[in-house]
């Protein structure tokens, strides 16, 4: 019983911390110290990321292999934690400012952040269900935070009525794989499955269990909620939404299909891979005609979650390597757009409309050039780091032989470019009139110039993450 304890210590340490945080607000100044508890909630979650990230060692099962834990879960619990603790820093001025930071965000923030660690470790459909839960609760809550404001609520209603059936679907499906298989464990299921084509049965829960997590990473043809609840959110939480949740239901997609049946790679393959050219040909014909940016960074989000499960379908541990990089990099690139989208504002006022960013390099000339790397990047133009991440799950798909995947990701990847290089077009050669201004935080300047800068340095060597993602894989994919 200690040894499991130990293995689950750090969810243990931040779910402990988020209560103790949730009673001290109450017994104290509530909202007064806000701001104070976003920064230690933010403090604290990088230093148990950096306490995994040097102490994790092997692969360790916890209470009977429903918990595991491996650089697989360690590599995506460290990025899921630093992307939840940087988000949180960002967005604490703007939502003080505008009187909608509440002690429970950082608190709700925290727990979901227990829930995603424990998706990336489920080594049980039981522990699948429970982490999915704990984070899909806490997101529905605070994606409704600003509750005086209409697009919030409905925000948060309609997170929550779609979460809901994808959750119905999720058991369904486990219920089928639980009925074929005998047993929730993923190291039974497998077991059970064989090697070669499975059941009917167990095909049909695998189907339904796909449909449940193509839901929480926004792909097609369960991509519905995103653009309302992006747009909805408070700015802040859309930048959560978009960057911790997403490494998070990455790692438990890949987990399930390569721990409950990577033996059967062949039955869920196309099935993964129909879902990654849907969701790159919506995500970027979609955005084409937006005019708001958080919608649009909605439908950028659609097509990037194709992109990256273009990995996963390669079925291989190049796949699964290339898909982590590829969320790395994309989770960066999310926070110095977000940043960017952050500072937008007239007259004290947040500003969305992407027209109001004509002519901005004339007065903005650094942040203009900065938005215009992560731009080019998230277009995946070389030679920023974006090309790179799309180029290493080519590669993969190419070693599974699905030139076809490369081919029609490629077509995506030339239509997609066209709204990033719209808002391009808008910063340098747009019409003369009044234009939006830059708030003057640091701490929003720091991120925008670090995560741009990060999108060239990092073509060097990625800064090692390639080598950290490649022994990720390895002890997943065996």
């Amino acid at each position: 019983m200690q040894a499991d304890l130990n293995i689950i210590l750090p969810e243990i340490l931040i779910a402990l911390f988020a209560m103790l945080a949730l009673v001290g607000a109450v017994y104290t100044g509530k909202d007064k110290l806000a701001s104070a508890l976003v920064w230690i909630t933010a403090g604290f979650m990088a230093l148990v990321a950096i306490w995994i990230a040097t102490t994790g060692e092997g692969s360790n099962a916890a209470f009977g292999g429903m918990f595991v834990d491996d650089a697989f879960s360690r590599f995506a619990k460290v990025t899921i934690l630093i992307s939840a603790a940087v988000v949180l820093i960002m967005g604490q001025e703007y939502m003080e400012r505008r009187g909608i930071l509440r002690f429970e965000y950082p608190v709700l923030v925290a727990l979901s952040a227990v829930g995603m660690m424990v998706m990336v470790s489920a080594g049980d459909l039981m522990a699948v269900y429970m982490g999915l839960e704990l984070q899909s609760l806490a997101l529905y809550v605070v994606a409704s935070l600003r509750r005086d404001n209409i697009k919030s609520t409905e925000a948060g209603l309609k997170y929550f009525v779609l979460g809901a059936l994808s959750s119905g679907l999720l058991l369904y499906g486990m219920s089928l794989v639980y009925g074929f298989a005998g047993t929730t464990l993923f190291s039974g299921i497998i077991a059970s499955a064989g090697e070669g084509p499975v059941a009917i049965g167990l095909l049909f829960g695998i189907v339904f269990m796909l449909s449940g997590f193509a839901f929480k990473v926004s792909a097609v043809p369960f991509h519905m909620w995103t653009p309302d609840v992006y747009e909805g959110a408070p700015t802040p939480i859309t930048a959560f939404f978009a960057t911790a949740p997403k490494i998070a239901a990455m790692g438990l997609f890949a987990r399930v299909m390569h721990d409950a049946f990577g033996n059967s790679v062949g039955d869920w393959q196309q099935v993964v891979a129909l879902i990654a050219v849907l969701s790159m040909f919506l995500g970027g014909i979609a955005a084409i005609g937006q005019t708001n940016i958080k919608r649009l960074m909605a439908y950028s989000s659609i097509a990037h979650m194709g992109y990256a499960l273009i990995g996963l379908a390669a079925g291989n541990a190049a796949g699964v390597s290339a898909m982590m990089v590829y969320m790395a990099i994309y989770v960066t690139m999310n926070v110095g757009t977000f940043a960017f989208i952050l500072a937008m504002q007239r007259d004290g006022e947040p500003v969305t409309d992407i027209a109001s960013l004509n002519l901005y390099a004339k007065a903005e000339p650094a942040r203009a050039l900065a938005m215009l790397v992560l731009l080019f990047s998230l277009a995946g133009v070389p030679p920023f780091l974006g090309f790179f991440a799309k180029l290493g799950v080519w590669q993969a798909a190419l070693q599974a032989d699905m030139v076809w995947l490369v081919a029609l990701s490629a077509v995506a990847s030339a239509i997609g470019a066209f709204y990033y290089l719209r808002i391009v077009f808008f910063m340098y050669f747009g019409a003369e009139g009044a234009t939006v201004e830059s708030g003057k935080s640091p701490v929003l300047w720091a991120l925008l110039m670090g995560s741009a800068a990060v999108m060239v340095l990092g073509v060097v060597n990625l800064f090692g993450i390639d080598h950290m993602a490649q022994a990720a894989a390895a002890s997943l994919v065996n």
